[in-house]
């Protein structure tokens, strides 16, 4: 087991690892929309959706996979109505490669987060 570090993503709020590589496979912690520097984005569910994924790239990267080797993807949100505008920029992410995903609508999420995904990846 090895566990995933790196300052290009928001450190753990709680006790608890970026991510952990077993047996060649990388499983993320959730991520929500934190900066490196632990601020939380302002803007709409867009905005939040893409600093997601601006720190689940870097994990990918530290843990030797991509968004390509990603095998599963949760999401959790915090309106159903936002469905439509996350998968705008899901897509943007996942276009070509389309992990399997579950999605779940959550009455409250850490920070007041619109949003968190968390992914299971291939290590290369």
């Amino acid at each position: 087991m090895k566990v995933i570090q790196t300052q290009n993503a928001p450190a753990a709020i709680g006790p608890y690892s970026q991510g952990i590589i077993v047996n060649n496979i990388f499983y993320s912690s959730g991520q929500i929309p934190l900066t490196t520097e632990g601020q939380m984005v302002t803007g709409d569910v867009k905005d939040q959706t893409h600093q997601v994924f601006k720190n689940l790239q870097a994990l990918l990267e530290t843990a030797g996979a991509s968004f390509e080797t990603v095998i599963k993807a949760t999401v959790f949100i915090k309106n159903m109505d936002d469905f439509a505008a996350i998968n705008e920029v899901y897509g943007q992410y996942f276009n070509s490669h389309k992990p399997a995903r579950s999605c779940v609508e959550v009455a409250k999420l850490p920070k007041d987060a619109l949003i968190e995904i968390e992914v299971v990846a291939l290590v290369k």
